[in-house]
């Protein structure tokens, strides 16, 4: 008989602590810094916020996942560090990202890699300057009293990527090919 759920045996001590292995643990994550995340999320709305810069032209009664929950998503795993979008397929299913979210571990699962490779293409450039306003605005709405002056570093970085991504450029001085997102902080970091 083969029982999934019996301890693995014959693991030896670690500082005289004996160690056991057990595969009955469901749905497990190490993402649970996303947590944080959706609660800073929840307080400002940044997904909502850029949302409603975007014209949705899907039917709305077919809807499953809407633009808000998908632009969360994505906005949380780039912050946990998956920024491409094809690990989508994988944490789509990941109990920490669907509580993130507001939905049950055991709920349906969030957007595919497809259907966020859709989002990504759908905002044209007025989008897209709807969007860079909209955090302008969030920015400024964060100041408790407006500042009589503010500095503002702007530099690129390098995120190279390993195949032959959409909008990948060359890029000399690394070698290789990549994203060269841009990067914004203020006199405070």
């Amino acid at each position: 008989m083969n029982d999934p759920t019996l301890p693995l045996s014959g693991l030896s001590s670690v500082g005289g602590k004996s160690v056991v292995a057990r595969f009955d643990g469901g749905m497990l994550s190490s993402n649970s810094g996303v947590l944080a995340l959706a609660e800073v999320e929840k307080r400002l709305r940044v997904a909502e916020r850029l949302a409603r810069c975007i014209d949705d032209p899907r039917c709305p009664d077919q809807v499953v996942h809407s633009l808000a929950d998908m632009i969360g998503f994505r906005m949380k795993m780039i912050a946990a560090g998956y920024e491409d979008g094809n690990d989508a397929n994988r944490l789509r299913s990941d109990p920490i990202f669907k509580m993130a979210q507001d939905a049950p571990p055991s709920g349906r699962d969030l957007a595919s890699q497809s259907t966020m490779c859709r989002l990504e293409n759908l905002p044209g450039v007025r989008e897209v300057v709807a969007m860079g306003r909209a955090m302008v605005d969030l920015y400024c709405a964060s100041f408790r009293q407006v500042p009589k002056r503010i500095v503002l570093d702007i530099d690129d970085t390098f995120d190279a990527v390993h195949g032959g991504q959409q909008l990948r450029l060359f890029n000399a001085h690394h070698d290789e090919y990549g994203f060269q997102p841009i990067v914004v902080f203020d006199g405070d970091g």
